[in-house]
């Protein structure tokens, strides 16, 4: 196997930790960046664009140089190493496979350093191509490949050196629905033969597809890191939130003897179960959480308002509803709930929901 078996071998010594990692660029600079990957870990970096995901990731594997801050991999410093010694791998967004030459010769171009013979290099290169099934591409030349067969094609040629980690630029940013189920697939494979990867998106649904952990950037920091449990359902931040697809997430003030009625900014009085907290924070309501009706009911949904639908979106996982309070609330629905309540934009509805179903978080 080219693919190497790494899982658990490195006991507790992390793959790679970045400690106050600093690098101004004209008018952008990445903020004391502090992260850690663990051996095995599919390690995604979200963020917008410009926020400084390629930075770090050109810095992590040596393409540029940090002012400030170090960078461990096994437990050795390499932040002043060069590229060429650091047993990482980095696969660009736009692929940057040599144009005149074919698959092959692309795929064996690193191993041409490492005094193989010709026999062994072939061999090589043949398996890393069976593993990513791109076989029967071997005497091709890039300009006949699709944007997936290119991306398979960098993949192996990376892979075939072994790396202790591998750096993904937006590896499935230019493909069709397909081609990114397929590479998805690829990827996750990879991840579960042991191979550790840092992968940078802007896409938060990739991001939850295959990443064990998730570091949010914004603006050259890192804003929140966790599990993807921890981030999509417990957003530190209205940023946070908003980014990972969060629609009912809003800032609040708690007020009653119970600290149980959170107070939005357009004074819309939202019940929560008591509360130890005597500070403002925000609130978050799951979509799946909101129910829908004509007319109010009395029930354990002791949230009840008075509203009408402003947008009907088709979601991943349902129908988003918005609905206007006085603040936009987003009920996710089924296409049958849909056509029984006949809603349009512009229907009057009731958005119902139980106290429980608030999360309050602090700050």
């Amino acid at each position: 196997m080219i693919i190497p078996q790494r899982k658990g071998m490195m006991g507790d010594v992390a793959m790679l930790v970045l400690k106050n990692v600093s690098k101004k660029f004209q008018d952008f600079s990445l903020k004391s960046v502090g992260l850690t990957i663990n051996n095995g870990d599919y390690f995604i970096l979200l963020g917008e664009s410009g926020a400084g995901k390629s930075m770090l990731l050109e810095t992590i594997a040596g393409l540029v140089r940090p002012e400030t801050g170090i960078i461990m991999m096994e437990g050795k410093d390499i932040t002043q190493e060069k590229i060429q010694s650091r047993k990482i791998g980095l696969v660009f967004q736009d692929h940057a496979v040599f144009p005149h030459m074919n698959v092959f010769e692309n795929i064996a171009y690193s191993l041409y350093g490492r005094k193989l013979k010709a026999d062994k290099r072939k061999e090589l290169v043949i398996q890393i191509a069976k593993q990513l099934s791109i076989s029967e591409l071997l005497n091709r030349h890039p300009s006949t490949l699709s944007g997936g067969e290119l991306q398979r094609v960098a993949l192996a040629r990376t892979l075939i050196q072994e790396p202790n980690i591998l750096l993904l630029d937006e590896p499935l940013a230019s493909l069709d629905s397909r081609k990114k189920s397929e590479l998805r697939s690829l990827l996750r494979n990879l991840h579960r033969q042991g191979q550790t990867i840092f992968h940078v998106t802007h896409d938060y649904e990739e991001a939850l597809s295959l990443g064990t952990r998730i570091a949010v950037i914004h603006d050259g920091a890192i804003v929140q890191e966790g599990t993807p449990a921890d981030i999509f359902k417990h957003p530190k931040s209205e940023f946070v939130a908003h980014f990972v697809g969060v629609r009912n997430f809003f800032k609040v003030r708690l007020t009653g003897e119970d600290k149980n009625i959170a107070l939005s900014d357009h004074e819309i009085g939202i019940k929560l179960l008591p509360q130890k907290s005597r500070v403002d924070g925000f609130i978050l309501i799951r979509g799946e959480d909101i129910i829908l009706s004509h007319k109010n009911f009395d029930s354990s949904l002791t949230n009840n308002f008075e509203g009408k639908v402003t947008e009907i979106i088709q979601g991943i996982n349902g129908i988003n509803v918005i609905v206007d309070v006085g603040i936009f609330m987003n009920a996710i629905i089924t296409t049958e709930t849909l056509h029984q309540l006949d809603l349009k934009e512009g229907t009057k509805i009731r958005v119902h929901f139980k106290a429980a179903a608030v999360k309050f978080i602090p700050g």
